[in-house]
């Protein structure tokens, strides 16, 4: 066991973990106040629901074995026989990479429920994930990250999670966006519960991300560091890009467009984190969040779609651009393990052909089989709650609880009346006399 490497991964996903709150404060504070809770459970349940799925199934369908490149078999499910202290190539125990493989499983699902707060219900959503996660996720992880995998041998880079997480998550936030049906008050702006949640959701979430990114290296090296790196710069860009456009279409800056460019960065520099120079991270970061940009603001109201947090204008379209985008500006320079350079670095059209094929492969595969989990279950079960229920709010009518409980206090307070008030005619006396001119003056000077 390499100890510093070791050390580093399990820091990194604690690190990975820690972003799944960071995104639960982040969309609890988009939302409306009267879905917050529900915006919030609905991420957080996924820590426990996806960590013992990853134990029961996933790291078997995920690394155990080969089914036609696709998908791996159920040798080692409920992890038996799994050697957990054996060393993989950067001498860390078996165990440590898939506790970091684990985080990915559960904050990636929790990333497309924003598209469907508000309207979806708790159970569909539950068992929704399950599925998801056995059909989608799970073979997705095979594809990409597993030496057998078919994407793997097709030579795609991904870094850490460009199609496996956030192309794999958007599609899937405007597939369910898609046959859930818009909002009843999709046309009504929605007044964001808390803009103070939402900054410190992006704090987080960018935080975290050096887990993400950074610990993809899996090593204590220069990877790892140039994943730090431009993971910052490609999300400062980002962020700043964003800010400007902002100001450019409607003359003022805001904190909720910032906050959103900052996540356009992070996902879009995620598939070239560890392949790219700063300067590739610059127009990785600019490029995405001007088609992130554009697709929220001029494709997106034609769609009619209603991604209600722009799941997919956010982590589908820049995530689809990163991994495009890596194709072109991958370098041996930055790490030698490649094949064979971008389309900038003079390694013409083979990359980013491949890039090409893998995130259309993604497309294509969550889209339909997304669908097809959605046309199965919504016979078995409800999927959207009714009308009443949604003008009430999914934090009473699924959940029997409120964000805030000061509007129910400030109400009771409205009906309290103070003893003066309540027993005036005894206190007469008193009242007359702090209301009398003399005593007031002495009172506010302090006397």
């Amino acid at each position: 066991m390499n100890l510093a490497n070791t050390a580093f991964v399990i820091i990194a996903s604690i690190l990975v973990l820690f972003m799944t709150p960071g995104l639960a404060f982040f969309y609890g504070g988009l939302v409306s106040e009267k879905n917050v809770v529900n915006t919030m459970l609905s991420v957080f349940i996924m820590t426990g629901v996806a960590i013992l799925l990853w134990v029961f199934l996933g790291y078997t369908l995920a690394f155990s074995g080969n089914i036609g490149g696709f998908v791996g078999n159920l040798n080692h499910a409920f992890m038996a026989g799994v050697r957990l202290t054996s060393l993989t190539a950067s001498h860390i125990p078996v165990g440590v990479y898939s506790l970091f493989q684990m985080m990915f499983a559960i904050i990636t699902p929790a990333l497309f429920v924003g598209a469907v707060v508000g309207r979806i219900r708790f159970k569909f959503l539950l068992i929704f994930l399950v599925l998801w996660s056995v059909c989608i996720y799970y073979p997705m992880v095979h594809l990409v990250w597993s030496p057998a995998g078919w994407l793997a041998k097709l030579g795609v880079l991904d870094f850490a999670g460009g199609t496996v997480v956030h192309i794999n998550a958007g599609v899937t936030a405007l597939v369910l966006s898609a046959w859930l049906g818009p909002r009843l008050a999709k046309n009504t702006p929605t007044q964001h519960y808390n803009l103070p949640w939402v900054l410190l959701g992006t704090a987080i979430l960018w935080i975290g991300w050096y887990g993400f990114n950074a610990g993809s290296a899996l090593a204590v090296n220069g990877v790892a560091m140039q994943a730090a790196l431009t993971s910052t710069v490609a999300t400062a860009t980002a962020m700043v890009v964003w800010m400007f456009l902002d100001i450019w279409t409607t003359g003022k800056p805001t904190l909720v467009g910032v906050c959103t460019g900052t996540l356009c960065g992070l996902v879009a520099i995620t598939p070239a984190a560890g392949y790219v120079t700063i300067m590739g991270s610059v127009a990785i970061g600019a490029l995405a969040t001007l088609a992130s940009y554009g697709f929220i603001q001029l494709l997106k109201p034609r769609l009619g779609v209603d991604d209600a947090l722009d799941a997919f204008g956010c982590h589908g379209v820049s995530g689809i651009v990163g991994s495009i985008l890596t194709g072109i500006f991958a370098t041996k320079a930055v790490n030698p393990t490649i094949t064979q350079n971008g389309l900038a670095y003079g390694g013409g059209w083979h990359l980013l052909g491949i890039q090409l094929v893998a995130t259309g492969f993604t497309i294509a595969l969550v889209a339909v089989m997304g669908s097809v989990l959605i046309l199965i279950l919504r016979r078995l079960t409800p999927m959207r709650v009714d009308a009443t229920e949604e003008r009430l709010g999914l934090d009473q009518g699924e959940h029997g609880e409120q964000a805030d409980y000061t509007v129910g206090l400030s109400e009771r307070l409205a009906d309290f009346h103070p003893d003066q008030e309540l027993y005036a005619p005894e206190f007469k006396g008193q009242l007359q006399r702090l209301q009398h001119p003399t005593v007031q003056s002495n009172h506010n000077n302090g006397n």
